[in-house]
This record gives C-alpha cells, sequence and structure tokens, in this order.
C-alpha cells in the first residue's frame, strides 16, 4: 500500500481529518460515522451545520447502508458516471447521521475518480463526507498547495494528488423527486443525465432538498468580482483602476472545459497578487458552459 494512503486510512480511523484529491476539487474527508471527526470539519471549514455534506465511497455497493436504497436510476447513472464528477441526492440510510446530511432524510453521495482518493477509500472499508478543503464560501482548491495555504495546521493530513483535472465541483442531480433534477452545474450536463436515464432530466434553483454549493453567493475570492458583457469589460477595467483599485481582467480559455479546470487557480493566483477588483465576462450560455457561469454568478453575488 502507498504511503501516503496507509497514513490517510491510519488517520481517518483514528477520527482525523484528512484532505484529499479528488477529479473535481481537493476535498477535506472525514469518517461518516464519527461524530467528532464529522464536528471538526464543520469547525475548520466555518461551515454552517445545516448545510450538508456529500458521502464518498470507493464504489456503488459500499453505500450500502449509507443511503436507504440503490434505486434503478442511482444505479444506472453509477454505470454510466462512476468513478467521476456526478453527485447524486437520495433518501439517507440508517449509517448516514443526520449530521452529515443538514439534518435531511436525504443524502448527497458520489465516487470519485482519483487514484490516490480511489485507494485511501477501498483500504478504509466506509464512507467519508468530503466538503470542499477550504473555509466556507470561498474558492475551492484544486491543489494540496491551495489547502496547505488556506487551512494549514488545521488539517491532520494533506495528501497531494496533483492539480484537479477537472477543477469545479460536481454536477449535483436529485433523484428524490418525480422528475430527476440537477441541483448544481458541473462537468456532467442534464443531457448526459437525460440520455443516460432515458428520461428528461431538468435544472432546478431552490426547492426542498438543500444541496453543497448553491447558496446565492459562494466560491468568492477576496477580490471584488465584477461581471459585465464582454464590450464593458475592458472599460470597466480601466474605471476601476482610475479610481485608485488594483484591477484584473479573468482571462479563460474559449474550451469550457479548460476553463475550468483554470478558474479557481486563476482566481486564487489573483488574491495572492493583491488585487482588489477581478473584472470578469460570463461565457456563452451553454450546457457546457453551465459550471463556470454558475460559480462567477455566484462569486459574484458576494460583494
Amino acid at each position: 500500500m502507498n504511503d501516503d494512503v496507509a497514513r490517510a486510512v491510519e488517520m481517518l480511523r483514528a477520527g482525523g481529518v484528512v484532505a484529499v484529491p479528488t477529479e473535481t476539487v481537493y476535498g477535506l474527508a472525514a469518517d461518516v460515522e464519527s461524530a467528532t471527526a464529522i464536528a471538526r470539519v464543520y469547525a475548520i471549514k466555518g461551515r454552517p451545520t445545516d448545510h450538508p455534506l456529500i458521502v464518498h465511497a470507493h464504489d456503488l455497493e459500499a453505500l450500502d447502508g449509507y443511503v436507504a436504497e440503490i434505486t434503478p436510476a442511482l444505479r444506472v447513472l453509477a454505470v454510466r458516471f462512476w468513478p467521476g464528477p456526478l453527485t447524486a441526492v437520495v433518501a439517507r440510510g440508517a449509517r448516514t447521521p443526520r449530521t452529515v446530511t443538514g439534518g435531511q432524510d436525504t443524502v448527497a453521495v458520489r465516487v470519485p475518480d482519483h487514484p490516490l482518493t480511489h485507494a485511501i477509500l477501498a483500504a478504509f472499508g466506509g464512507a467519508v463526507a468530503a466538503p470542499s478543503a477550504n473555509r466556507f464560501g470561498r474558492v475551492s482548491p484544486t491543489t494540496a498547495a491551495h489547502v496547505r495555504a488556506e487551512l494549514g495546521d488545521e488539517v491532520d493530513l494533506i495528501v497531494d494528488g496533483g492539480p484537479a483535472r477537472v477543477g469545479v465541483e460536481s454536477t449535483i442531480v436529485d433523484l428524490t423527486g418525480a422528475v430527476p433534477a440537477v441541483l448544481r452545474a458541473g462537468a456532467i450536463t442534464p443531457s448526459q443525465l437525460g440520455a443516460a436515464l432515458g428520461s428528461p432530466v431538468v435544472t432546478r434553483v431552490g426547492g426542498d432538498v438543500r444541496a453543497p454549493g448553491t447558496l446565492r453567493s459562494h466560491y468568492a475570492p477576496r477580490a471584488r468580482v465584477v461581471l459585465v458583457a464582454g464590450e464593458d469589460r475592458d472599460a470597466q477595467a480601466r474605471r476601476g483602476a482610475q479610481a485608485g483599485e488594483r484591477v484584473a481582467v479573468l482571462a479563460l480559455p474559449d474550451d469550457p472545459a479548460a476553463a475550468a479546470r483554470e478558474l479557481y487557480a486563476t482566481l486564487r493566483a489573483l488574491d495572492a497578487d493583491g488585487y482588489d477588483t477581478i473584472v470578469a465576462t460570463l461565457p456563452p450560455d451553454t450546457e457546457a458552459n453551465a459550471a463556470v457561469r454558475d460559480r462567477l454568478t455566484r462569486a459574484a453575488a458576494s460583494q
């Protein structure tokens, strides 16, 4: 067993909190069934306790007991998209305490696609709750260095698995209603989900089920984010500079996957450089761009 994997498993079994790499962002992992460890996750992040965590396991069958039932829809999506950047909301099982679900009788679950974390979960044998490894509401980390800079010694162990290859959080789909609904945009689109299920999948804002990362204000750098139309971007930057601000213009690749991969790292770099304002333009309104549009809109709403 890899030394990092062995140390992480030992720490998790001892009730520790471990920062782990996933294909989306780095997560702050703790044993789902350790009340002390889960409480530390909320405390480290400064996260409201009614804001649910995502339960991670190494495969679908390992979620038995953490979910009330492995439904046909969940199995179909697992076969098609797991391991991968998809989270499904289903009925909570007895092994998942309500402290993990924000008091709800639903639970968000996924199987991450990173070899180190997959090995950690397989060796651990249970499930972990793993929100993003950063302060609540701030920009998620996509490297171990980001975690170290933000959380430092508050985390018992940081497992370095290199840069996250997706770069934004997983798509969240709610399977508890009559019609499956995307609650948070990610790399997997509603059309892809609908094709796998053989029925339409809608996008829903709000509703009865609370899900991670769906607050109006979230994913925010310290700098103020200002969203403008493309033709106004340079003029807005000049106005800020004339007012004495240090202004950066956010430049992301046109390719949606590349833009998602670079978004958080770029925002963190601009914060580190001390900019006061980041002027940005939303990419075109397509399914492929939905995750980046969502994250930028929520980052701007925090101002």
